[in-house]
């Protein structure tokens, strides 16, 4: 299957009502340039997981502007105020994940486990509606899975067989949602040859990575 694909290619995947992940951090590696597709495209209603949602004119946050999110699975939105005026408004569902149990839940999405069991959140809001399971006499929250239609990530590097090198903080989520997606796309920073990354700094396999865009194309 040919990977290398264009960044229009890629967004024509992406369709109205659909679950995404985005990889990145405070806009610290969102995939601009298939972001900025996005908006062209208008592609509305989504359901978007990420750690947050930036800043209002940088990455997730000018999808936010754009009123393009339906529902958000995040851990803050302190740093767009548009985030929390459309959530106020009842225009934007926002369910707040503490930010390990959000990385706990899509790494269980991608491992096919059932959830995760964590103390964090017991006695909070976070624990409304939840099932409470004790284990040898301590109370967890049973935290479900998190997976996705689409999961858009970043790399560094990346080889033409999908496999990925990430760049210091940008090993955030990326690694993560490229596990927990039916269809995972990487926008590639560079596209090399395969056998030019050293497979020691190899830390998403290419077996899970669908599509490829960026770099030179």
């Amino acid at each position: 299957m040919k990977k290398l694909i264009s960044i229009d290619e890629a967004v024509n995947m992406i369709h109205d009502g659909m679950t995404i992940m985005v990889g990145g951090f405070l806009g610290c590696k969102n995939p601009f340039r298939m972001i900025d597709a996005l908006i062209e495209k208008g592609v509305k209603d989504i359901t978007l997981i990420a750690n947050d949602t930036a800043f209002p004119e940088i990455g997730l946050g000018k999808l936010i502007v754009n009123k393009q999110i339906k529902r958000l699975i995040t851990s803050h939105i302190g740093t767009n105020k548009e985030t929390g005026n459309q959530m106020n408004a009842g225009e934007l569902e926002v369910e707040l994940v503490p930010q390990g149990t959000l990385a706990e839940r899509i790494r269980a999405g991608g491992a096919g486990l059932g959830g995760i069991l964590t103390p964090t959140g017991l006695g909070t809001v976070v624990e409304e509606g939840k099932e409470i399971i004790e284990v040898d006499g301590k109370k967890y929250l049973l935290e479900k899975p998190l997976k996705a239609d689409i999961a858009l990530i970043v790399g560094k590097k990346v080889d033409k067989k999908g496999n990925i090198q990430y760049n210091k903080a940008t090993r955030n989520f990326n690694p993560l949602m490229a596990t927990a997606a039916e269809t995972v796309i990487v926008e590639a920073d560079e596209i090399v040859e395969v056998g030019e990354i050293d497979q020691d700094n190899v830390m998403t396999p290419g077996i899970f990575v669908d599509y490829i865009v960026g770099g030179a194309k």
